[in-house]
């Protein structure tokens, strides 16, 4: 009797829950399901929630389109070198806000929050005048420090909050035994960070991946060195619209965020750095 009430006080939730999460994934699924289904059911006028049939027609045309191999390195590069260059200029930022006492170190972290809430669409203008009297639209690494920018306030504010939970001692101890504060830093703390920066990874990889407004309005003449979220908004024929091929695409383009985000989520828990102390 005590058990069933809390079970029945819960079905409110749960099934707010699942409401929640089948509306979050049924674009999703339609998307997939869109890609593997052959044109004439896609064009019929009785759409079924499961294809009848199956194909993979739509993603043999989405790889074999012009440039989808030249746009996903583009991609690629522009993301993992944005996120690589946050993770390290955050690390030390983090490291020097939370371990050390200096002047303007509150104003610091007030100026990182105030650039982590700004809308990045309202200075779209101020970074394309930059980018055009300083010659570099059309590159790809302006892209990326525009990326670093939009991660870096994020990463910094995680990554601190991450190397507060990790008590001094340990370094200071490992300082007493001979080892300087980098190598204390490297060898104790460096490893209990992991967590902090998978997540702060995984972040930035999502946020630089799917950004399409920078992408758009930075590269402009130079159309070899677009990224993917770009190439996905022109991708129709001159009969119009291929939205098996689009899906497809879309899938090839969301698959690389899907499975980093699998393989990462399991290990972004902060409860790594709590039982390193009680070890």
């Amino acid at each position: 009797m005590s058990t069933t009430r809390p079970r029945i006080r819960r079905l409110p939730l749960n099934a707010a829950a699942f409401l929640t999460v089948l509306v979050c994934l049924f674009p999703v699924y339609w998307m997939v399901a869109t890609a593997f289904t052959p044109t004439r059911d896609i064009q019929s006028d009785n759409p079924r929630i499961i294809p009848a049939s199956w194909t993979l027609d739509h993603f043999r045309t989405a790889v074999g389109a012009a440039g989808f191999g030249l746009f996903w390195r583009n991609s690629v590069l522009v993301t993992l070198s944005a996120v690589l260059l946050a993770l390290v200029i955050a690390l030390g930022s983090a490291y020097a806000v939370a371990r050390m006492r200096w002047k303007g170190r509150r104003q610091f972290m007030l100026m990182v929050f105030i650039a982590q809430m700004a809308p990045w669409e309202s200075l779209i203008i101020p970074v394309y005048i930059i980018s055009r009297d300083t010659d570099m639209l059309d590159r790809l690494p302006t892209l990326t420090l525009v990326y670093f920018m939009m991660t870096l306030p994020f990463t910094i504010i995680v990554l601190r909050g991450f190397i507060g939970t990790i008590p001094p001692e340990l370094e200071e101890s490992a300082q007493v035994d001979g080892c300087t504060r980098f190598g204390a830093f490297r060898r104790i703390a460096f490893p209990l960070l992991a967590p902090g920066l998978m997540a702060t990874s995984l972040f930035g990889y999502i946020t630089a991946w799917n950004e399409f407004t920078y992408a758009n309005f930075l590269i402009i003449k130079q159309q070899d060195h677009r990224t993917l979220p770009v190439w996905l908004s022109s991708f129709q024929n001159v009969f119009g619209t291929d939205w098996g091929a689009t899906m497809a695409a879309s899938t090839l383009f969301a698959a690389p965020a899907l499975v980093i985000f699998l393989l990462l989520q399991r290990h972004v828990t902060s409860g790594f750095a709590a039982g390193a102390v009680k070890g």
